[in-house]
């Protein structure tokens, strides 16, 4: 085994240490003895998911931003009483006990979840964190996850929940290294929020018998060390002051936007200080809804998410939804590759009724909140179909619509799109994952999906060179926008605004404030000249 391996650097900074390795997840609960008492063995769950989520609320008392958000919505699953009652349902009709019976309700739930793809597939790791917890909690024994760390340590994990993630202390973890995850993931996001150096996709992490790690959350590259050598505390690089607004240190605008899904995200976006929002995700307010949300009820959830930026620019995305995401009231057919069905815009074009009341609630929404709001659709193609929804978002009184470019088609089509529509804005993530065919939930194939991939920096200098030629903005709201050394990489490939979660906003506004545009430019002609992401994260450095 070699004494070093590589991985998919999501933090920067480097460390060494001691390692401390998180628990694995627990087996799977026996079905074995039966109850005595089903109806007393099923009364046992609902208390118990009620102490979790206690648990976790407390903890989100003494978080802040990001990792608040993630344990609240945690506690939020552990309290969801559909899988409780699924649960009961098993102990009082297979006579199972409550463990087993939590086991597999949460599976099914996991399961559906993890066929469903995109954002609903990304649930899934909390599901199972809410199900390990909640049997822990049955079988009277400590939950898995992150011990209690008594010296700072290297933390190597097989992956870690966003739970777990958020309770981190920074003072206490040198370092995080994964076998699995991504670089799109919650751990990815929350370790830069926390300024912890991380690496994940590491395969053979767990096989390593090592004591001391250091870990380089630049380059991504994992390296046993002596355990009797001093222990290196994080070197992260410390920016510059930003004064909020998002331009080069020469004056070129770039401007730094936030991707929210809900009013807590767009108030965190707004107290981070970000200039407007470059992805308002507006499936929050259809998820649970068996029935399609009525215009009035739209109108005011979007309300909500718009209120803080009264005055300011906000580009709203239509729903994203279909075969990957399925909706009750759409009436989704089975498909045999859902990433490559029926999703996003596509459902628009067989129910437009459903896009135009959407439109209605999201001009609604603008007036109420004053936003300055513009409408972008999702998964769109070809210049035909970008031209056909902009057509509608018009014609509902909108005055500025744009299309997401997550499709290779798109972007190699991205000047004829930009002379269809007013802006593009490019989704990195599905890009990523349809450019190079690789699963962005497969850590199998995480380092496919790493944003420095040369292959994607071209494409994306094609949406660059497409603005400068049409004059028209081209944005980044996928997760490559809030890696800040990639910041510089994307204002020198001509991408002119950039848009990402809360905890990244200040860092990425000082990242460019400290840096001129012709630099950024250099940076990114010598990452463009690489071969692979390493030698491209190695060529771009300041």
């Amino acid at each position: 085994m070699s004494d070093s391996l590589p991985g998919v650097a999501v933090s920067p900074g480097r460390a060494s240490g001691p390692v401390v390795r998180v628990a694995e997840p627990l087996g799977e609960p026996a079905a074995t003895p039966a109850p005595a008492d089903p109806a007393a063995e099923a009364a046992r769950i609902a208390p118990a998911a009620a102490i979790v989520a206690g648990r976790l609320e407390k903890q989100a008392e003494t978080a802040t931003g990001e990792a608040a958000t993630i344990l609240i919505t945690t506690a939020a699953m552990a309290a969801d009483p559909a899988l409780a009652a699924q649960a009961e349902q098993l102990v009082k009709t297979q006579n199972l006990p409550a463990a087993r019976a939590v086991h597999q309700a949460a599976e099914g739930f996991a399961e559906a979840l993890a066929a469903a793809g995109g954002y609903m597939a990304e649930r899934v790791r909390d599901v199972r964190d809410v199900r390990d917890r909640l049997i822990a909690e049955l079988l009277g024994i400590a939950p898995p996850g992150v011990p209690e760390l008594t010296s700072p340590a290297v933390l190597v994990a097989r992956d870690l929940a966003p739970a777990d993630t958020a309770g981190l202390d920074p003072a206490k973890v040198l370092a995080l290294v994964t076998e699995e995850g991504g670089p799109t993931s919650h751990t990815a996001i929350l370790a830069r929020a926390l300024g912890i150096p991380a690496v994940v996709a590491v395969r053979g992490l767990l096989a390593l018998d090592a004591q001391a790690l250091a870990v380089d959350g630049d380059t991504g590259v994992v390296e046993v060390v002596d355990p009797s050598a001093p222990v290196v505390t994080a070197t992260v690089a410390q920016l510059a002051e930003w004064n909020g607004t998002g331009a080069t240190a020469d004056g070129h605008r770039v401007k730094v936007y936030g991707n929210v899904g809900s009013p807590a995200d767009a108030q965190a976006a707004a107290d981070a200080g970000a200039e407007g929002v470059g992805l308002f995700r507006t499936e929050f307010c259809y998820l649970d809804a068996s029935d399609e949300p009525s215009v009035a009820d739209q109108r005011a959830a979007y309300t909500a998410v718009l209120a803080p930026f009264r005055g300011k620019p906000v580009i709203v995305r239509t729903l994203d939804a279909g075969a990957d995401k399925p909706l009750a009231f759409l009436s989704p057919e089975a498909e045999p590759n859902p990433a490559l069905g029926v999703r996003g815009l596509r459902v628009a074009f067989d129910r437009p009724e459903v896009l135009d009341r959407q439109l209605e609630a999201i001009a609604g929404a603008a007036e109420d909140s004053g936003a300055e709001v513009s409408v972008m659709a999702p998964m769109v193609a070809t210049v035909e179909e970008a031209a056909w929804f902009a057509d509608r978002v018009r014609a509902a009184g909108i005055p500025r619509a744009g299309v997401m470019i997550e499709i290779p088609a798109a972007a190699l089509s991205a000047r004829e799109i930009l002379e269809a529509v007013d802006f593009v804005s490019v989704g990195t993530n599905d890009l990523a994952q349809y450019t190079f065919a690789a699963d962005r939930q497969l850590g199998a194939v995480a380092k496919l999906n790493d944003p420095w991939q040369p292959g994607l920096l071209r494409l994306l200098k094609l949406i660059g060179d497409a603005a400068k030629a049409t004059g028209k903005p081209a944005g980044v709201c996928g997760e490559a926008a809030a890696d800040p050394r990639l910041a510089l990489v994307l204002a020198g490939l001509g991408l002119t605004s950039l848009s990402m979660n809360a905890p990244a906003i200040r860092t990425v506004g000082a990242g460019l404030a400290a840096t001129t545009l012709a630099e950024c430019e250099a940076l990114a002609e010598a990452a463009l000249a690489t071969s692979d992401p390493a030698a491209a994260r190695a060529a771009a450095r300041p």
